[in-house]
């Protein structure tokens, strides 16, 4: 930290510069914590409104939607997983808007992590972006296997070995990160659009089976009074129902981890006070199409007691697994578990393509912090921070664990791992806009001047934060029943992300001697000014543009009506 001035008690520009609590600015080298502009450390604001919408969305589309749900389904029933997938996809979206409006008054490379430096404590934004690279190093070389799984839907492993889909789909992941943000986000705004396109495509397969235009038997709600909208699950009666319901929160909460990945790209969007605020904001009706409203099909057309389904759950991450093709089946339709499993393979691709990137910036990011090695805010000359990319790659070679049978048992347990950094995140991010709020109201920032405010407030944060707290506490409660011999080592990955977590952020205290920041200590100014310029400049060229080529018929078209969507 050597060269570094403290952070003014006041944030206007004409704060107090005697007073001190912690360093946002390097002097000798010009350096805004968290926010680059040199041309050696600078990312490449590449990414166009219709990416950073379309990348929202598909970080929240998965197999945590299309495969993890028929697992839950079979637990507890349709009535507990609509239930529990539309309450978690409330607190998503509270935590969502609460990430918005920190973007959008100050857009930083350092993303959330920034965040919870600068508004919070520096200590939690060095174990929240640890904790979030530790999660995508570690999902994104499951996500390569889970690949190959997805293969084996056609090709089983004695007749081609895993190991050649892992390297040819790694190949490919890097090479598409390596081209540059532009690159990156065309790419993966035609895969998001894919994806839409086949959720959709689900979603009325699912309605048109629920009417019966399938096989002429219309089911309607016919499965929600037998076997019923409810399955006792441990217990018996009212009791064991709930706690049936309670353990779907679990699916509902890994089905949703990724959404927040809008947070990451803050630092490479085109003028980020537009785009962040309605990406977030389309985030809620995308959640309740997507998501309840096909859950709300699927408990229409599979019961819970299916033997189609409990197959299904002791399948792989292929086609087989996914309550849809169970669907598919009991409606008679033929072939549609092909299309529907080379429909996951590109799902899996792109969340491997997502998780790497993710990964990246968010190495890259605790490195404009100040909480790792300076060396990983180097870009090349298409804004790529090289280092961060190829170190988050290195670690997507541990895929390759699973070509042994053997190691399968022990990755799932670090995958297991990852489902709590997932809420810890979540619940960073509401904290750090706790205090973004206190510190507002503390120095007169009213929601008049804001570009983006959260539509609940400081209220709304609070009310996630609680259920995202019980739910990290709860998440494994089954594991407290039956015999602890066989559940020990799933309690253990289930909740050890919670100590390293604190361990962090206690650690990184003792080391640095950082203290929390106040709420008339809050820096709002610093920085500020240069994404002000960006962003004058940015609609100036606009401006310019569309007076030269106005907006043609179909831009208008799309922006009106189909942009909600896609």
């Amino acid at each position: 930290m050597d060269g570094l001035v403290h952070r003014s008690t006041a944030s206007s520009p004409s704060g107090d510069k005697d007073k001190v609590t912690y360093s946002d600015v390097d002097l000798e080298n010009s350096h805004v914590r968290g926010i680059e502009t040199s041309a050696e450390t600078s990312l490449q604001r590449g990414l166009k409104a219709r990416h950073i919408t379309m990348i929202a969305i598909g970080g929240a589309i998965g197999t945590g939607l299309i495969i993890g749900t028929g697992k839950a389904l079979a637990q507890a029933g349709p009535g507990s997983i609509f239930i529990s997938y539309s309450i978690v996809g409330f607190v998503v979206y509270l935590v969502m808007a609460a990430l918005g409006e920190m973007a959008a008054w100050l857009p930083m490379s350092a993303g959330f992590t920034g965040y919870a430096s600068r508004f919070c404590d520096p200590s939690l934004g060095f174990a929240l972006g640890w904790c979030y690279w530790i999660k995508y190093i570690i999902v994104t070389p499951n996500q390569l296997t889970a690949a190959a799984l997805v293969i084996q839907f056609w090709l089983p492993r004695d007749r081609v070995n895993p190991g050649v889909w892992i390297t040819i789909f790694l190949l490919a992941i890097i090479c598409i990160n390596y081209f540059g943000i532009r690159f990156f986000g065309e790419f993966e705004f035609w895969l998001s659009s894919f994806k839409v396109v086949v959720i959709v495509g689900v979603i009325l397969l699912a309605l048109i089976i629920a009417c019966g235009g399938a096989d002429g038997d219309p089911k309607g709600f016919r499965y929600w009074s037998s076997p019923g909208a409810f399955r006792p699950y441990i217990s018996t009666g009212s009791w064991g129902q709930f706690l049936g319901f309670w353990s779907t929160m679990v699916n509902a909460t890994f089905a949703y981890l990724g959404t927040e990945l809008v947070g990451v790209t803050v630092g490479e969007a085109q003028n980020p006070r537009k785009t962040i605020p309605r990406a977030i904001r389309l985030t809620f009706y995308r959640i309740v199409f997507f998501y309840c409203i096909s859950i709300l099909l699927i408990g229409m057309c599979v019961p819970y007691d299916s033997d189609l389904l409990a197959f299904a759950n002791g399948s792989s991450t292929s086609a087989s697994a996914s309550p849809f093709v169970v669907a598919i089946k009991l409606a008679h339709i033929p072939a549609l578990d092909h299309i529907l499993n080379a429909c996951i393979l590109i799902f899996v691709f792109s969340a491997a393509n997502s998780d790497l990137y993710i990964a990246s910036r968010t190495l890259y990011g605790l490195s404009s912090d100040g909480a790792a090695p300076s060396i990983f805010r180097k870009t090349n000359a298409n804004g790529v921070p090289l280092y961060s990319l190829g170190t988050s790659a290195l670690f997507a070679l541990l895929a390759y664990m699973n070509v042994s049978d053997d190691s399968k048992a022990v990755f799932s347990y670090f995958v297991n791992l990852t489902t709590i950094f997932g809420l810890l995140t979540w619940i960073s991010i509401l904290v750090t806009h706790i205090w973004f709020v206190r510190g507002r109201r503390a120095q007169g920032l009213g929601n008049e001047i804001m570009p983006y405010t959260a539509p609940l407030g400081i209220y709304g944060s609070y009310g996630a934060l609680a259920m995202c707290i019980l739910i990290a506490l709860t998440k494994n409660y089954d594991v407290f029943v039956g015999s602890w011999a066989a559940k020990y080592p799933t309690f253990i990955t289930g909740y050890l992300g919670i100590p390293i977590y604190l361990l962090l952020i206690l650690g990184h205290k003792l080391w640095t001697k950082s203290k929390g920041v106040r709420p008339h200590e809050c820096d709002f100014y610093t920085g500020k000014d240069i994404i002000d310029r960006e962003e004058e400049e940015f609609l100036a060229a606009k401006a310019a543009q569309l007076e030269a080529m106005p907006e043609k018929g179909g831009s208008i078209f799309y922006r009106k009506f189909l942009s909600w969507l896609f």
